[in-house]
Formats: structure tokens, C-alpha cells, sequence
């Protein structure tokens, strides 16, 4: 057996280094030398025998002509077989694995390779189609997934951002893309222990997120992953369904009770409108008429929270937003509603809920202002922004002190409030997919609601 060559073999030095040939110039060198030793000898038979000079020289023309034309066909078919090689794996290269290379005869060693080249296109070709579906399912989870993902490189910029992020922000991913994360506030979420909970620092609402973090690598460079879950939409559905279960409970006990209280007052209201001369009959007259009175006022405003209960899932179809708000704005009678906007709008959304939404949040912005007094305003205005319709009812009213119970069921600042209108009102929002908050205006007094849709 031969051993391997050493290193020290393997590489010759600058002076003993021969010239590198390529393989078809091997082996048309080879082909010439084989054939030397067959054309030598024709040509020394020829010379040898009694033939005319002329008949020579044709002979070893003839000879000479077939050795040089046989080497060269040897080396064309080589070179031939190389480039053919050299163009598929190019063309894998380049990401076409759709070629193929066939011809060669099985078994032969151009064969193998031939068929090696073309396992591998086939090998290429599944791993690419396995690796776009993956990618394809991969972005269908980051899209459904109601989970607000960040990835950031080394320099912590940010590289991807999925649409559950893009509605945390408020922006969309074009906006995103290649910004600092202290520009996006999200430096500090890069330090720290995780998970952890934090007030949002960022976005055009508040609330709190869980915060978890992991790093990745992509092109050998290690990147950051931030992850946030929003814990205020869970809370307040899991708080939503709580005032559920108790309006539902609160209004069949009260009900039952309610009902025949309100019935027996009515009976004996009338049994004593039979009795004549029976004393002091008009403070008991009053007494009944008070109880029958707060009786029915006491279901209806049972009744008016039983809503919050039973608010049927939104039967959508296409709503054009100019025609709602301006029948909504005329609906409102105490107050002229200054409509800002003309642009046209259409949405998909329940018409019917939509509308009722429109005419909590503008009796509240009238009722605000008629209080302040001074001849204050109401206008609404709307707008796209990125990518859905953000609609502001403003008003001149006094302000809001609190914002902390402003969607608290039961939880009312009117005398008359029953505490279920912005509750209500954000429950059609967020059924459509959509937010509604409140807050102080900063231009001047007043207050802002601001209800976001996507179109």
C-alpha cells in the first residue's frame, strides 16, 4: 500500500512547481503521446518500402492528419462532458434545479456523476420546497398569533416585526424596519430579567404586557427576540364575563322580587280606591304610587345592564362611514355636531352596533359640554392611519379627572349615569376587532375619544 504524500510533498517549492495543465489538455497530451509510438511506425514502414516520394508524404499526411484529429475529438468530448457538468452545477447554484443531464451511459464514470448532479438537484429541489412551506406556515403562525414578536440584530435594529407588533406600535412594519430600539422604546426591554410584567412604553394605548426574551443567530451573527403578550385585553374579558355572571344573577334574583312587589302595590292601590272614606288615603295612594314607580325603574335600569350581558357577536357588512356618522350626528338634537371629514370610507362592521357605539360616545361629549357651559363644541373627525379608520369625537367639556374606571361597569360621574355606555362601547369596539379610549385633549379644554377600526 502507498502511503499518502506529506504535507511537505504535497506542496513543491516555487522552483520545482510544474505547470498545471487542465484535464482535457492531459489528455489530448496523453492521446498524442500513446499514438506516437504507432505513427512513428507507419511513418518508418512507409519510408522503408520502394514507394515515390510523393505516395510518402501522402501516407504521413494521412497518418499524422487522423493522430492530431483523433486527439482533438478526444479532447472535445472531454471538455464537452466538464461544461456540461459545470453548467448544471452552476444552474444549482443559482438556485435552478430544474435541469437535468442525461445522455451518459449507466455505470460509465461520466454516469455516476451525471447522476450523482441530478440526485443532488432532486435533493435541493425538496429541500427548497420543504423550506417555502415551512416559511409559508411560519408566517401564517406569526400573523395569527395574537402575540406581539420583535427581532432586533446586533446593533439592535429592528429586522422583523409581525402584525400582532405592528398593532402594539400602531405603525406598520415598513415604518418599523431598520429603527433603533431606543428609538422604539424598547431598549431597557433588552436588559433585565424575563419573563417580567411592564406598563407599555409604547404604542397609542396603555396597558400591561409580559415581556420574554431569547436570542437567535442568523448569518453567524447572534440577534435578539422580544416577545410580548398583552394582558389587558385577557383581563378585561376575563373581567367582562365576571359582570356577566353577576347582571345575570343580580337581575333574575332582583326580578323575582321586583316583579310580584311591583304587582301587589299596583293590586292594593286599586282595592283601596274602592274604600271609601279611608283615612289618610292619599299619603297611601303616594306610598303605592312611589313603590310601582321605583318598582319599574329599578327593571328598567336592570334591564339596561342586562346589555352587557347579551350582546349578540357582530353581523358585518359593508358600511360607508360618511352616511353613519352623519346620521348619527344628526340624531343629536341638545347640541349641533360639527362633522369634520369627507372622506369615504368603507368598512366591514354590524351598522347596528357601530351606530349604537357612536351615539354613547356622543352623548357623552354633548352631555360634557352643555355641563361646562360657554357655548362649547362637539366635533367629529376621521382619518386612515396606518392602514385602518381612526375616528375623534371632541369635545369642550370640563375633562376627565380619572381615566383609570372610565370602562368600569357600574361606575358612572352623572347623577342620572347608569355606568354601562363606555363599557358597552368598548365591548362593540374590541367585538369588531378595533380599541376605544379617552383622554384629555392637549390643543385645549376637552376631551378625545378615539375609536380605531381596521378597514
Amino acid at each position: 500500500m502507498v502511503s499518502p504524500p506529506t504535507k511537505a510533498a504535497a506542496r513543491p517549492s516555487g522552483k520545482t512547481r510544474g505547470v498545471h495543465r487542465s484535464v482535457e489538455e492531459s489528455v489530448l497530451y496523453l492521446v498524442i503521446i500513446a499514438g506516437l509510438p504507432a505513427g512513428l511506425g507507419l511513418f518508418a514502414l512507409s519510408w522503408g518500402q520502394p514507394y515515390s516520394f510523393e505516395v510518402r508524404w501522402t501516407i504521413t499526411t494521412i497518418v499524422v492528419m487522423v493522430w492530431i484529429g483523433a486527439a482533438t475529438v478526444a479532447y472535445q468530448m472531454v471538455q464537452r462532458v466538464l461544461f456540461l457538468q459545470a453548467n448544471l452545477l452552476g444552474a444549482l447554484r443559482e438556485g435552478d434545479y430544474s435541469i437535468r443531464g442525461t445522455g451518459a451511459k449507466q455505470g460509465s464514470g461520466v454516469g455516476l456523476v451525471m447522476a450523482e448532479i441530478n440526485a443532488l438537484g432532486d435533493t435541493l429541489q425538496r429541500q427548497r420546497t420543504e423550506a417555502v412551506e415551512s416559511t409559508a406556515l411560519l408566517t401564517s403562525v406569526m400573523g395569527a398569533i395574537d402575540v406581539a414578536v420583535f427581532a432586533l440584530d446586533p446593533d439592535q435594529r429592528l429586522v422583523l416585526v409581525n402584525p400582532a407588533g405592528e398593532r402594539l406600535m400602531g405603525q406598520t412594519a415598513p415604518k418599523l424596519l431598520g429603527r433603533a430600539a431606543e428609538e422604539l422604546k424598547l431598549a431597557r426591554c433588552l436588559d433585565g430579567e424575563t419573563p417580567r410584567l411592564l406598563d407599555r412604553p409604547f404604542g397609542p394605548e396603555s396597558g400591561r404586557l409580559e415581556l420574554r426574551r431569547s436570542t437567535f443567530r442568523r448569518d453567524g451573527r447572534p440577534h435578539h427576540l422580544l416577545v410580548f403578550a398583552d394582558l389587558s385585553r385577557a383581563l378585561r374579558e376575563e373581567e367582562q364575563q365576571a359582570w356577566q355572571r353577576i347582571v345575570r344573577v343580580l337581575s333574575h334574583e332582583i326580578n323575582n322580587s321586583l316583579t310580584p312587589i311591583k304587582s301587589i302595590a299596583h293590586s292594593i292601590k286599586r282595592m283601596l280606591s274602592r274604600v271609601p272614606d279611608l283615612p289618610r288615603a292619599g299619603e297611601i295612594q303616594d306610598g303605592l304610587n312611589l313603590i310601582e314607580t321605583r318598582s319599574g325603574a329599578l327593571g328598567r335600569f336592570l334591564r339596561a345592564y342586562a346589555q352587557l350581558a347579551r350582546l349578540p357577536k357582530p353581523q358585518t357588512r359593508d358600511v360607508q362611514v360618511t352616511a353613519l356618522v352623519h346620521r348619527v350626528a344628526e340624531l343629536e338634537n341638545r347640541l349641533p355636531v360639527k362633522v369634520k371629514s369627507t372622506e369615504e370610507f368603507e368598512i366591514s362592521a354590524d351598522p347596528d352596533q357601530l351606530e349604537q357605539l357612536l351615539i354613547n360616545i356622543i352623548r357623552n361629549a354633548v352631555d360634557a359640554t352643555l355641563e361646562a357651559g360657554a357655548g362649547g363644541n362637539v366635533a367629529i373627525d376621521w382619518k386612515q392611519v396606518d392602514g385602518g379608520l381612526q375616528v375623534m369625537i371632541d369635545d369642550e367639556g370640563p375633562g376627565l379627572p380619572d381615566t383609570s374606571n372610565l370602562f368600569v361597569p357600574f361606575f358612572t360621574t352623572k347623577p342620572t349615569g347608569s355606568g354601562i355606555g363606555l363599557a358597552l362601547s368598548r365591548q362593540i369596539a374590541e367585538a369588531h376587532g378595533g380599541t376605544l379610549s379617552l383622554e384629555n385633549r392637549t390643543d385645549t379644554r376637552g376631551c378625545r375619544a378615539t375609536l380605531r377600526l381596521p378597514i
